[in-house]
């Protein structure tokens, strides 16, 4: 509650302790306005204000006069702030012609103020951060949060508890845990030199049409109001969703329906080119999946795929490797690897770094005759950095269906640098499709590219030639 019996410059409006600024082409603009008020009439009033540096108080921007009004106000754009911090604002009223502004009358300050970039968390439970378990991953200065209650802070776990809670359609049911985005943002703070802000708008369960303004939209709506609120605009998005569209009806148009969601996102937030990193789905490791519930998630992480391929700037990490804290959620130690893959992959397609941060995709599958009549793949993998390696024993990572159904793999062997051989028990017939890893469970060692120590992309219906 402010105190009306105070004296000197009042700040009104103005970004918030702990806020974060987007930049734009290393620099942004801040506004303040408010009123000043002094116990005593005076000749002649100016407020100031500057910027400093919150470590040192070697200034950014100089004093700089604000245009005053009759009724006390005032307001001030200081201009070509850098991108960096943490900063402080700070007012002051010059009365009488004082030029001695040390001495000037108090002003109101904006503490640990950042100029860097935004980034949006969107998706269900795994985007809101359900990590179970120790792990340390500690709050760092310059990576700062706008929590649910509309107030920034430093980030820290759990990002979508609920304290305060300005949205409703958003709040979890219960409390969440460890986020992948902590370790996202520390990755692009320390490439970037600049601090990152994180907009927390993700809710647990939430399918893809509660995202899409073109479908039911709830979720949309709430996300436009956050980033208002968190000051309008926004570097990207980080995505991690599809769990809840793994089923008959909504697993086949899912890349459609996100290219239909982002294309929206783009116009509404005023960015054709806004990124998303998104993440291919994990694991669900609970008893009784069927063969309709395999094919569902195999057919959404295939759309993942097909969604990141045709729609530019965005990018797809795997997680199938990641550990779980239950049956669906990534465990703390999965979401730092996630996190640093998500950033990787940011600095790479935003950032201009060179650093490779691709997982294997498939390229190529050819079918030949082995001697005993039975049929022999060779899968060849893109954007492999090193070579493929293999560390734990053969699994049936890879399936094969043509007109006559499943045909078993009896073995695969990494036959080259990006290439893998699949021997099948029994000759091909007509029209045949490669799986790999493609169930809701699938096995546990898949091949891994020895740049990286990533898998490849899931896949799903790969035609065979």
């Amino acid at each position: 509650m402010r105190n009306s019996n105070q004296i000197g410059v009042m700040i009104v409006q103005g970004p918030q302790s702990w806020a974060i600024i987007q930049q734009s082409k290393g620099a942004a603009s801040i506004r303040l306005a408010g009123k000043w008020s002094m116990d005593a009439e005076v000749e002649q009033s100016q407020v100031l204000a500057r910027i400093v540096k919150e470590n040192s108080a070697e200034t950014v921007v100089h004093w700089t006069k604000a245009e005053m009004q009759q009724d006390q106000s005032w307001s001030v754009t200081l201009e070509r702030v850098p991108a960096g911090g943490l900063y402080r604002i700070e007012t002051s009223l010059q009365v009488n012609g004082n030029q001695e502004l040390e001495w000037a009358i108090r002003g109101d300050m904006i503490h640990h103020v950042g100029v860097g970039d935004l980034w949006v968390i969107a998706g269900q439970s795994n985007a809101a951060g359900y990590g179970k378990g120790p792990v340390n991953d500690a709050p760092e200065l310059g990576i700062h949060l706008f929590r649910n209650n509309g107030q920034w802070d430093m980030a820290s776990h759990p990002f979508n508890e609920s304290t305060q809670t300005l949205h409703i359609e958003n709040r979890e049911t219960c409390n969440p845990g460890h986020s992948p985005f902590l370790a996202f943002a520390r990755l692009l703070k320390r490439e970037t030199g600049y601090p990152i802000g994180l907009v927390q708008t993700a809710l647990g369960g939430s399918p893809l049409k509660a995202w899409n303004p073109h479908e039911d939209g709830t979720l949309y709506r709430n996300m436009l109001n956050i980033v208002q609120a968190a000051g309008g605009s926004a570097k990207g998005v980080v995505w991690y969703q599809g769990c809840s569209d793994c089923n008959p009806e909504e697993s086949l148009t899912y890349a459609e329906r996100f290219q239909a969601m982002v294309e929206q996102w783009r116009r509404d937030l005023g960015d054709a080119e806004l990124p998303f990193a998104t993440v291919q789905l994990n694991r669900h490791t609970a008893h009784g999946a069927t063969d309709i519930d395999n094919r569902s998630w195999g057919i959404v992480r295939e759309q993942q795929t097909i969604a990141a391929r045709n729609t530019p700037y965005v990018t797809l990490v795997p997680a199938i490797d990641c550990p779980l804290s239950d049956e669906i959620h990534n465990s703390p130690a999965g979401n730092l690897l996630i996190g640093e893959r998500m950033a990787r992959a940011v600095l790479a397609t935003v950032y201009g770094k060179e650093v490779h941060y691709r997982a294997p995709e498939v390229g190529d599958v050819r079918s030949e005759t082995d001697d005993e009549g039975n049929s022999v793949l060779e899968l060849t993998y893109d954007y492999v950095g090193g070579y493929l390696v293999s560390i734990g024993p053969n699994q049936p990572v890879f399936a094969v269906d043509d007109e006559s159904g499943t045909a078993e793999v009896s073995d695969w062997s990494i036959s080259g640098r990006n290439s893998i051989r699949i021997k099948l028990k029994r000759p091909l017939k007509g029209q045949a499709f490669l799986h790999g890893g493609y169930e809701r469970n699938p096995a546990v060692y898949f091949p891994l590219d020895s740049l990286t120590y990533m898998p490849p992309l899931s896949f799903y219906k790969y035609p065979i030639r």
